[in-house]
């Protein structure tokens, strides 16, 4: 049993090992996360230098819009509310890692959005298995879209970054989101609506070359049930299948003097039915008011 010594000193230097790749990739990643903040905050419009924009929502601005988005921003806002000029968002939940199946993970983010010039960056991390993390980064910064995934924040295991249908897709996603800092979808922030019918509209934003048309739908008490595209960027193994996409919206509460969602999914619509692959609640929201 003389080994039994010599396994136990291996396993302590294996438990030593990975306490200090775990604290060496967790500086790193904390680094890399601050630098692609500092650069999300540094595209921020200086209103003196920027197109104008309001201080405050006007319910003037809402006369000649479809009905059912008058009565959201009604239901949404109230008369004066600040418009956001940034949020911070943390959330909690679940992040499904198969494209096919059911491989469910429990997830804790913090995202920092600002709104003009739109961009985000949402930093997570996805628990695999005691003591393994998988680091996330997906943002949106000038332009840009990004979406990094590593092991310990060390080892990639997704590196997919750039324009082109990358950065459509994490616009999209900051447009879907809009819910959560619902100024935004102001006509004086720059949201163009279309009448549908009575429960829906669809809206567009333009960012630079992008321009994206999502259809808003909502609920009976006049709130986004779910922003649709038709067409969104899939990471299937290493190809990128276009496939409708949609997020949904529940659990409204009052934050910040506005009705927002506490509760998102987003799923994939497939040929073989709709897959989630996101269900998250909100655990804190800041925002930060233009002056």
């Amino acid at each position: 049993m003389t080994w039994l010594p010599w396994l136990g000193l291996a396993l302590c230097l294996l438990a030593v090992a990975a306490v200090g790749l775990s604290a060496y990739g967790a500086k790193r990643w904390t680094d890399t996360t601050r630098t692609l903040t500092r650069r999300l905050e540094a595209g921020r419009i200086d209103e003196k230098v920027g197109l104008p924009s309001p201080a405050r929502f006007d319910p003037r601005e809402l006369d000649g819009l479809p009905a059912p988005v008058q009565r959201y921003f009604r239901a949404a806002l109230k008369d004066g509310q600040p418009i956001i000029a940034a949020v911070t968002v943390e959330l909690a939940g679940r992040f499904n890692l198969s494209a096919t199946g059911a491989q469910w993970k429990p997830f804790t983010s913090r995202q920092r959005v600002v709104t003009r010039r739109p961009g985000f960056l949402w930093d997570a991390q996805v628990s695999m298995l005691p003591g393994l993390a998988v680091r996330v980064r997906d943002g949106y910064i000038a332009g840009q879209g990004l979406l990094h995934a590593a092991a310990l924040g060390l080892f990639p295991v997704a590196d997919v970054h750039g324009g082109g249908e990358n950065a459509r897709g994490e616009l999209m996603r900051f447009f879907a989101e809009m819910a959560w800092y619902p100024t935004a979808l102001l006509p004086s922030q720059g949201v163009r609506w279309e009448a549908l019918d009575d429960r829906s509209a669809h809206a567009s934003i333009v960012d630079g070359p992008l321009r994206l048309t999502l259809l808003f739908s909502f609920n009976d008490a006049g709130l986004i049930d779910s922003a649709r595209a038709e067409a969104r960027g899939a990471m299937v193994g290493k190809e990128m299948v276009m496939l409708p996409w949609e997020g949904r919206w529940s659990d409204y509460q009052v934050q910040g003097g506005m009705t927002v969602p506490l509760t998102g999914e987003a799923a994939w619509l497939r040929p073989q039915g709709r897959k989630p692959y996101f269900v998250g609640a909100v655990t804190s929201l800041t925002y930060e008011f233009a002056p």
